[in-house]
């Protein structure tokens, strides 16, 4: 209301409003809708990337089916965290520091298998990329756990030692 107000009578001023305030402010579910919405999506990312896994061998298309319900099931995945906590602030965190890289790196997996499976038709290829997919978000996944991506770093090596 006080935006409103704002426009209304000319205060507008320069308010740096992009999409992603604009829907973190829009958002209006409770919190049990939130956690319901995030179960659901969620489970739809793990039901697409097992389905996709599954269809891999179906004849002369699985290749293509894996990528995409893979594809599609990790970025389900990745989005139902935003009812969790908002889109901005999503956004902001998948940005940081800790884990910049590791969400360039998964963005960049995600793109790669669709091309390698739509346009490159290699499926070795795809399947690289699809356990590149797996392995970056394993990886971003961990950065939320104190100390996780430590404790994985030592368990590796001293298991290459």
């Amino acid at each position: 209301m006080d935006k409103l107000k704002k426009v209304l009578s000319g205060q507008d001023g320069n308010d740096d409003l992009n999409v992603l305030q604009a829907a973190n402010e829009a958002t209006t579910l409770g919190w049990g809708t939130r956690v319901k919405a995030f179960i659901a999506c969620f489970a739809l990312g793990v039901i697409c990337s097992v389905l996709g896994t599954c269809l891999l061998w179906v004849p002369r298309v699985g290749i293509i089916l894996f990528a995409v319900f893979y594809t599609f099931g990790n970025v389900a995945s990745l989005l139902s965290t935003m009812f969790l906590m908002g889109p901005l602030k999503q956004v902001k965190r998948m940005c940081d520091k800790t884990r910049g890289l590791a969400t360039a790196i998964m963005i960049m997996c995600l793109l790669m298998t669709l091309c390698a499976a739509f346009w490159w038709k290699n499926n070795g290829i795809a399947v690289l990329f699809c356990i590149l997919q797996f392995l970056a978000f394993t990886w971003y996944g961990l950065s939320y756990i104190p100390f996780a991506r430590n404790a994985v770093i030592k368990v590796f090596s001293v298991c290459l030692k």
